[in-house]
């Protein structure tokens, strides 16, 4: 059982035990990606589960960032005001990103009906090498809102006679 007052150093020891039984990535891989270093403040017995859904809760986060570019009609202005500047591309990436957190999302949701670790950690496994093509595709969208962004910027610096 992990407690709530573990350190991090703990927490990497039961994590290396995980690690060594079902093959899974470096605690710093996953670290670095899903923040898991913050499981030390919870208190379970399902190690797993809590990577899992350390994952889930990042791939969610992102997923709703996406949502407000594929229906911006109830999206802040910021929002809108990128959306203005997407080309066919840029639209077919936010696709593709869409579908492949969403795809991440239902899988997760099934695996909190009903607790098994070697399922958790396939998820695990699975969902941190694609996450690194999710993270590659997710770039390149910024840089274009980015592009977008500076874009309008220029427009209204230039129209702009103050």
């Amino acid at each position: 059982m992990i407690d709530a007052n573990m350190s991090l150093q703990e927490l990497k020891k039961q994590y290396e035990k995980l690690k060594k039984k079902y093959n899974l990535p470096t605690f710093s891989e996953l670290n670095e990606d899903f923040e898991i270093e913050k499981l030390q403040e919870r208190d379970t017995d399902t190690l797993s589960r809590e990577i899992r859904r350390a994952m889930a809760d990042r791939n969610l986060v992102y997923l709703r960032f996406v949502e407000m570019f594929q229906n911006p009609s109830q999206a802040p202005m910021f929002f809108l005001a990128l959306v203005k500047g997407f080309d066919l591309d840029n639209k077919q990436l936010l696709d593709e990103l869409y579908l492949d957190l969403g795809k991440f999302e239902l899988k997760s949701i099934g695996l909190d009906n009903e607790y098994d670790e070697k399922k958790d950690v396939e998820f695990i496994k699975k969902f941190y090498k694609e996450w690194q093509q999710v993270k590659e595709k997710f770039g390149k969208f910024l840089k274009a809102l980015e592009k977008s962004w500076e874009k309008k910027v220029e427009k209204k610096e230039k129209g702009y006679l103050g």
